[in-house]
């Protein structure tokens, strides 16, 4: 099998669509020899800010000098940065040869496995069989019913700020959110929880108290940064004073704070993470797509924010950033999300809004939502048949020191990477 017909199957197994409940993927592991069960993992749970944490943890205990996998969904520009080992992505060959592995085994199995299902069991056969020290593992959706949730207890069950996101399949409240997410909190294990989520701390403590686990709450008092800018901070955090993060956007220093005490947490299990470990992984730390800088000549940012709390996040970051200026933001939605509470809070900050077209079926069109906002929205709104057509009249139109930000969808985000590459002078 070659790559591309690695990639060619799954997308063949995706029109399968997604269909909820663990036992197809338990059984599907137990064929592929239980690989879940024979490395230590962290479980990342959370609306915003997972996969932050997630490549934190994973810089950090890379630089501790272990071997760690990192698996994450979804992907911007290759298939591959799903399944990454010490930040290395899996190669074409070894990709292929693991779905060619997968493959066979699926097509014996009469309650066949969903895409992400599927996805999900290489990656912990792709770990296992390269001998990780241990895992970092992001949760795809909501925590209780999600295919990550088929491993035994883990080192860490990390639950990240919580917002409304994905409604319909985890409720329409914080409490039935919050309860979906815990749903990875095993007995007896460990809990990191992110003390941003007020409003359900309080819940999320009681059903560790239930379950016997021991926890640790991030403590927001105890963060000040000192230093912040489209290029990262520098945040002290309790003990810990000084630390670089290159990780741009306000939000960024409390879900290091996350990474901070899981591996508090990791420490008191017998596992060695020096400081300079810590402090050189969060100075190293990638995570594209996250309030990333992708040109200086003009400004232009890109950030995954897709839901109310992300947008509220991006927009706070832009307002530190670039204080009583306002930006041209290149939007686009899925139809399912909460479309009006996130233009309503961009709107104070537009002073021009570029519309695209998601590339997902679950897109909202660029020329709706034009039609949508071109009467109300208080600044001009202009509709483009591609990202690329967008991102050219951006650049072709910047005045000296405009700056422009992309934010609504994680779907545009690799598009927008390539077209901003292709664009800048």
């Amino acid at each position: 099998m070659t790559y591309s017909e690695a990639l060619d199957w799954l997308e063949q197994v995706g029109r399968g669509g997604s269909r909820l409940g663990l036992d197809r993927v338990r059984d599907y592991l137990t064929r592929l020899g239980a690989p879940q069960d024979q490395i230590p993992m962290i479980h990342v749970a959370g609306t915003n800010g997972k996969g932050s944490v997630s490549a934190c943890l994973s810089a950090i205990l890379t630089q501790a000098g272990y071997r760690v996998g990192l698996y994450t969904s979804p992907h911007l520009d290759r298939f591959n940065e799903r399944f990454r080992i010490r930040g290395e992505e899996i190669s074409d060959a070894a990709f292929a040869d693991l779905v060619s592995q997968g493959r066979a085994v699926w097509e014996t199995m009469e309650d066949k496995p969903t895409e992400f299902e599927v996805i999900t069991a290489l990656a912990f056969l792709y770990f296992a069989q390269s001998a990780c020290d241990l895992v970092v593992l992001e949760v795809g959706l909501g925590g209780r019913l999600d295919a990550t949730n088929v491993i035994p207890t883990p080192l860490a069950a990390v639950i990240t700020k919580l917002g409304l996101d994905h409604t319909a399949e985890l409720g329409d409240t914080l409490a039935q959110i919050a309860y979906e997410k815990a749903g990875i909190v095993k007995p007896g294990g460990w809990v990191v929880l992110d003390g941003r989520n007020t409003e359900v701390l309080e819940q999320l403590q009681q059903l560790c108290r239930e379950r016997a686990c021991s926890t640790a709450i991030t403590r927001p008092d105890q963060l000040t940064v000192s230093r912040q800018d489209i290029t990262g901070s520098t945040f002290s955090y309790g003990p810990w004073r000084d630390l670089r993060l290159t990780l741009a956007g306000s939000y960024q220093p409390g879900n290091a704070a996350l990474a901070l005490e899981t591996v508090e947490v990791l420490r008191a299990q017998g596992w060695s993470v020096s400081d300079d470990a810590v402090r050189a992984g969060l100075a190293a730390v990638r995570w594209p797509g996250r309030f990333e800088l992708l040109c200086q000549d003009p400004i232009f940012l890109l950030d995954g924010a897709h839901n109310p709390d992300g947008v509220w996040a991006a927009v706070e970051s832009l307002s530190a950033c670039f204080p009583g200026q306002k930006l041209r933001l290149l939007v686009g939605f899925l139809a399912d999300k909460d479309i009006p509470g996130m233009v309503a809070q961009l709107a104070p900050l537009a002073q021009e809004l570029l519309v695209i077209t998601p590339p997902s079926p679950r897109a909202m069109e660029e020329e709706d939502l034009v039609k949508t906002l071109a009467r109300t929205f208080p600044a001009p709104v202009k509709g483009f048949a591609s990202i690329r057509a967008a991102v050219d009249y951006a650049f072709a139109t910047a005045r000296p020191g405009e700056r422009f930000c992309a934010l609504g969808s994680l779907y545009s985000a690799g598009t927008i990477r390539q077209a901003v590459q292709a664009a800048r002078p």
